[in-house]
């Protein structure tokens, strides 16, 4: 069985703990590029395909980075624009980021874009509103939702494998696309990406995988291009946030490398099968 492999591509400072984490304003040190130079490297030395949720602030920056993704056969989809939780936003303020980001990235790659994902899997059970909106931007599918609950995100509520929501007593057209878990002791429990990918050990990143395959479906991994990059810059945090966003970054991409080989990995699009007309 094939994997999906997905990339929040966004910038090394990109974060959503506090208001002022980063300054939209300021110029900071670029490393997006040769970041995600590399993991493209890496997929296509294993032959690997992956859906890259493209931040609207790092296509409009560098519009060839994109089209070089698209070329190297990669899904392209989105993330919004300016990295701001949807729960922390209106309705017509989250329409209004999606609509410039999605717009953006199609203009670059002359494709229409069919996948969403929220900044910090924030479509939570106070932005279930989201899902209207991005049905009626022409999404076929959302992966913006964690079914765990933690202090920053996630939808306890939400089953495990794809599943079309409802909202409003109505079922959407819009398929969900949860980020993968294990159940354990009746708990979803979190491995395949972020902090849990760094802080787990590989033998039991790889188990959970299997895991979920022997369930009958593809485990989701999803990295951060900052996350293969011992040497970026760092954001000033908490002690609790700062273990969340940095924790076993010099070991992550070996990590990677090491699943890359055991697994074979595809996009969100190639994994659901549906065309780019759909």
């Amino acid at each position: 069985m094939k994997n999906i492999l997905t990339i929040d591509l966004e910038e090394w400072f990109h974060a959503n703990y506090h208001d002022d984490v980063f300054d939209p304003q300021k110029t900071y040190e670029v490393r997006i590029v040769q970041n995600t130079e590399r993991l493209l490297d890496l997929f296509a030395k294993h032959k690997a395909k992956a859906t890259f949720f493209v931040l609207g602030y790092v296509a409009e920056q560098h519009p060839q980075l994109i089209r070089e993704i698209a070329t190297a056969g990669h899904e392209i989809a989105t993330h919004g624009y300016a990295h701001q939780l949807v729960y922390q936003q209106t309705p017509a303020v989250f329409k209004e980021d999606v609509s410039r980001a999605k717009k953006l990235v199609e203009d670059i790659i002359g494709k229409s874009v069919k996948g969403y994902r929220a900044p910090s899997w924030s479509i939570t059970p106070k932005s279930l509103w989201a899902w209207e909106i991005l049905e009626e931007l022409g999404f076929v599918y959302d992966a913006s939702v964690f079914p765990i609950e933690t202090y920053l995100y996630g939808l306890p509520s939400s089953p495990r494998f794809p599943y079309h929501p409802q909202y409003k007593e109505r079922t959407l057209n819009l398929l969900e696309v949860p980020s993968s878990t294990v159940r354990i002791l009746n708990k979803n429990i979190p491995f395949a990406g972020g902090f849990y990918f760094r802080a787990l050990p590989y033998s039991l990143i790889a188990q959970c995988i299997n895991t979920v395959n022997k369930e009958g479906h593809p485990a989701i991994v999803y990295l951060h291009p900052r996350e293969i990059d011992p040497g970026q810059p760092r954001l000033t945090l908490s002690l609790k946030e700062s273990l969340i966003h940095y924790y076993g970054i010099s070991g992550c991409e070996q990590k990677l490398i090491r699943i890359l080989k055991k697994f074979e990995f595809t996009s969100i699009k190639e994994s659901l099968n549906y065309s780019a007309e759909h």
